[in-house]
């Protein structure tokens, strides 16, 4: 049986924010574009592209502000593979494990984002926990992402499961 994966100096970040984003404004080209990609072949609602009655576009569910660039400019270290990049973002060393498959994603949505919002990102480790598998010893890393808009509405909230072993 292992001893455990899960330290303290792990345990004690677990809540903290290790990483967070803000979006350009939402333009409604973004929200048109998105829809259309989304609902390919077929054509998109006429909700996510018809402003004719003057109402603001309202994005799809799964629309991502975040999807091509954020407000800090591009990613300088893309495709940089570290499963323990987030504890290390903390100053706490991680449990050094490199094998990993995704255990799962919860996803809540609140209110919609609308063309001309401003979407905050922020990012925590919300919880860790251990189980014996087949090969060894399992460590569940929960990361939770809560987006708001600019007057503080939540948005979307995402937490989503790693295994590591």
């Amino acid at each position: 049986m292992a001893t455990g994966h899960i330290t303290e100096a792990m345990r004690s970040v677990i809540g903290t924010e290790f990483a967070s984003s803000t979006s350009f404004p939402v333009a409604e080209s973004d929200i048109r574009r998105w829809a259309m990609a989304v609902h390919y072949p077929e054509p998109p609602p006429a909700r996510y592209w018809d402003t004719s009655d003057g109402h603001t576009l309202t994005a799809p569910p799964d629309f991502n502000p975040f999807a091509w660039m954020t407000t800090a400019g591009p990613d300088p270290q893309p495709g940089i593979y570290d499963p323990d990049k987030n504890f290390k973002k903390l100053g706490v060393e991680g449990a050094g494990l490199t094998r990993q498959v995704n255990g799962g994603i919860e996803v809540e949505y609140g209110v919609p984002i609308r063309a001309g919002d401003v979407v905050h990102s922020s990012s925590n480790i919300s919880a860790l926990t251990e189980r014996e598998g087949k090969l060894g010893l399992m460590l569940f890393t929960t990361t939770e992402t809560i987006w708001t808009n600019q007057d503080g509405d939540e948005v979307r909230r995402t937490k989503m499961t790693i295994i590591r072993y």
